[in-house]
């Protein structure tokens, strides 16, 4: 992948149970190759400080001191997984230096050019983070139709349990990328959905998402205290952060098929 690439995203959550809630937003994404960083615009940088940017130590460990593609890559040396021949990333950059990313995903490629394997990094408000290893049995390639599920293991909302599931489906083209986790749990659960068209990043689409969604991830991130302050006044029963440790390991691997 020789270009960055800009993502015109579409996101969709919708809540199960007894305490329904639904939202979609408008959202910016990039997918790019961390280990071989092409030429970018000149409003967007490659671990520099710009208008727009991305920076290693926002992905892979523990957020703010990430070790970007090459954390991936020791996690897959310790877990016994083949090392993938090429990486995508698909995330939130920085804006105005600032960036909150709920979940992003490291596609991997093996030598044929097909997905292989993703890891969702999930990263709550609390500013704790744990990873989700999705393969099919065998690694054999990700179909659009593959439903993959892992438990889930960290507190994200204090309006959900940690108890559950997540079941993941992923769509990577050349020209669009979509992905959906179904969070399930015998009470509820939620519906996630992120969605878009590939396009090559240029000054002119950051220029317009600017001018559309002011301030990036901070808007995601009042966006969210939104919906939480909604779910408050539908007497959501709120559980606190400290009821659900997180991980020893920074990543875990699906439920056994």
């Amino acid at each position: 992948m020789n270009r960055v690439d800009h993502i015109a995203g579409h996101t969709f959550h919708g809540r199960k149970g007894a305490i329904q809630n639904a939202f979609r937003y408008s959202v910016d994404y990039i997918l790019l190759d961390p280990e071989h960083p092409p030429k970018t615009p000149a409003l967007f940088s490659i671990n520099r400080t710009n208008i727009t940017n991305w920076r290693d130590r926002d992905h892979g460990g523990v957020p703010r001191h990430g070790r970007g593609a090459a954390w991936l890559r020791e996690q897959f040396d310790q877990m016994g997984v083949a090392q993938p021949d090429r990486i995508t990333l698909l995330t939130q950059p920085r804006v105005l230096g600032h960036v909150f990313n709920p979940v992003s995903f490291w596609f991997c490629f093996d030598v044929q050019g097909r997905v292989y394997a993703v890891v969702a990094e999930v990263t709550n408000t609390f500013g704790t983070r744990h990873s989700y290893l999705c393969h099919n049995p065998g690694f054999s390639p990700i179909r659009p139709s593959d439903r993959i599920v892992a438990d889930k293991l960290m507190h994200v909302s204090p309006f959900q349990k940690v108890e559950g599931s997540y079941t993941f489906r992923f769509d990577y083209r050349l020209d669009r990328v979509g992905v959906w986790i179904d969070y399930g749990r015998e009470d509820g659960g939620l519906i996630a959905t992120l969605t878009g068209p590939r396009t090559p990043l240029s000054n002119r689409i950051i220029l317009w998402s600017l001018l559309r969604r002011p301030f990036g991830a901070r808007r995601a991130f009042v966006l969210i205290l939104w919906q939480a302050l909604k779910l408050w006044v539908k007497k959501a029963r709120f559980r606190p952060f400290r009821t659900a440790p997180v991980p020893e390991r920074q990543i875990s691997r699906i439920r056994k098929p």
